[in-house]
């Protein structure tokens, strides 16, 4: 895959930023039914169906509007990830989802639950590929025990380290690792020893924290979202940049 993907999260009724990521090589675009209901889905289909080769869709599952007044709430029922696990594949138009997450651990349903129903709709055909988000280490071996874990997709930037030893796990189990949130929007620009080594770079503060992702861990896999085309182009520019180990290091104090 491209070390950038694209988070559709974002995305409006104007498809035109996908495309575009599309026409610039990403080949990795992240959506979920919690998007809109499964409205960013069907919105993404409409924009790249039939898609090039080579690109991966993965979608998210496990979030459903079945709290006790019809809100959003956490829930891995077997019933619930079957259901949107069929949808998603209608509104994407595919036989098969080749990543397939689940967004949260649901604490009301045993895990070994949730992760086995994702296990047999990979063996009946209708995922290739399964991945998790938000989890802990523990969450994650535990997973592992039940079946092989693709991704993890936990929050993570240079500025938000929390989930450091679950990145530490992924690297150990060669696990591609997609951190949500890559960019502390609004706070990078505001760190000195960022904005040092973006002036040093000739680079926006943006592309400092995303170029000190990819130099971070080789399996990091960041998905930064938008909604404007200009800012796709700055996101995806940050693979260019080379930062020096002098500047890695004054970066890595910016989380202190």
């Amino acid at each position: 895959m491209r070390r950038l993907g694209f988070g559709a999260m974002h995305l409006t009724a104007d498809p035109a930023v996908a495309r575009r990521a599309v026409e610039l090589g990403v080949n990795l675009i992240d959506t979920a039914f919690l998007y809109g209901g499964g409205a960013n889905e069907e919105l993404l289909a409409e924009a790249l169906y039939p898609y090039p080769a080579g690109l991966l869709l993965t979608t998210k599952v496990g979030v459903a509007r079945t709290g006790p007044q019809g809100e959003w709430k956490l829930d891995g029922r077997p019933s619930v990830l079957r259901e949107q696990v069929d949808q998603a594949l209608r509104r994407l138009r595919v036989d098969r989802i080749e990543l397939l997450q689940l967004h949260r651990i649901d604490p009301d349903t045993p895990l070994a639950d949730q992760v086995g129903t994702l296990r047999d709709l990979r063996d009946e055909g209708k995922i290739a590929r399964i991945g998790l988000s938000e989890v802990t280490v523990a969450q994650l071996a535990e997973a592992r025990a039940i079946v092989d874990v693709a991704s993890v997709q936990n929050r993570y930037n240079l500025l938000d380290r929390e989930h450091e030893p679950v990145l530490e796990a992924c690297e150990r189990a060669g696990i591609a690792f997609l951190p949500w949130r890559p960019v502390a929007a609004g706070d990078s620009g505001k760190r000195a020893e960022i904005s040092t080594v973006a002036a040093q770079t000739g680079a926006t503060a943006t592309q400092i924290a995303l170029a000190w992702l990819l130099a971070r861990s080789p399996v990091i896999l960041p998905i930064p979202g938008t909604a404007r085309i200009d800012h796709l182009e700055e996101n995806l520019a940050a693979e260019r940049i080379r930062l020096t180990e002098a500047q890695l290091a004054l970066l890595d104090r910016s989380a202190e």
